[in-house]
């Protein structure tokens, strides 16, 4: 399990030198179409973007920080921190391996590791596809990914329900119940 950031605060000097610096609130925002944004204007440079991507982490009380072995702030995220933007997949069945592409090109293969979960939308009610990347650190399924898997379902009886889902590396995720 890894430190909260304010354990590393905390933490006296480390081996390399000192322990990061807490920096507080950052002004970066990560809307909910994905886009990063730095004082209110979207970052441009899609590998600062990415860099930041890869020293993202989230808290248990649900606080998304920056850090480095230098520096660590708060940043605020509107729903979810990446979007998977491609589907990927190989062999079919209960062999078939489906992977996404986020927009921060990190790619991510559906199973037990990575699972793939539906949540209603508190105002639409409609299911929200997500599936996870890093622990704590989810993407949210564009809507053409999430059609390109819809078409991928199949029918499978589970614990006497008929659910429409995908197999993908040995594990079944349903997308929802069928009508008998």
């Amino acid at each position: 399990m890894k430190p909260a950031p304010s354990q590393l605060a905390a933490a006296p000097a480390s081996e390399s030198g000192s322990a990061p610096v807490l920096c507080g609130e950052l002004d970066i925002r990560i809307a909910r179409d994905g886009t990063w944004y730095y004082h209110g204007s979207p970052i441009g440079r899609k590998e600062l973007v990415c860099l930041f991507a890869s020293v993202l982490h989230r808290e248990e009380d649900g606080s998304y920080w920056m850090i480095t072995p230098a520096e660590m702030g708060r940043i605020e995220v509107e729903d979810v921190p990446f979007v998977a933007v491609e589907l990927f997949t190989c062999q079919s069945g209960r062999e078939q391996a489906v992977s996404v592409r986020t927009n921060v090109d990190e790619m991510v293969t559906l199973c037990g590791d990575h699972p793939l979960r539906l949540v209603a939308d508190e105002k639409t009610g409609q299911s929200i596809p997500y599936v996870e990347v890093r622990p704590g650190l989810d993407a949210r399924l564009s809507r053409s990914v999430y059609y390109e898997l819809v078409e991928l379902g199949i029918e499978e009886r589970l614990d006497g329900e008929s659910q429409y889902g995908i197999w993908s590396m040995g594990s079944f995720f349903p997308l929802g119940a069928l009508e008998e």
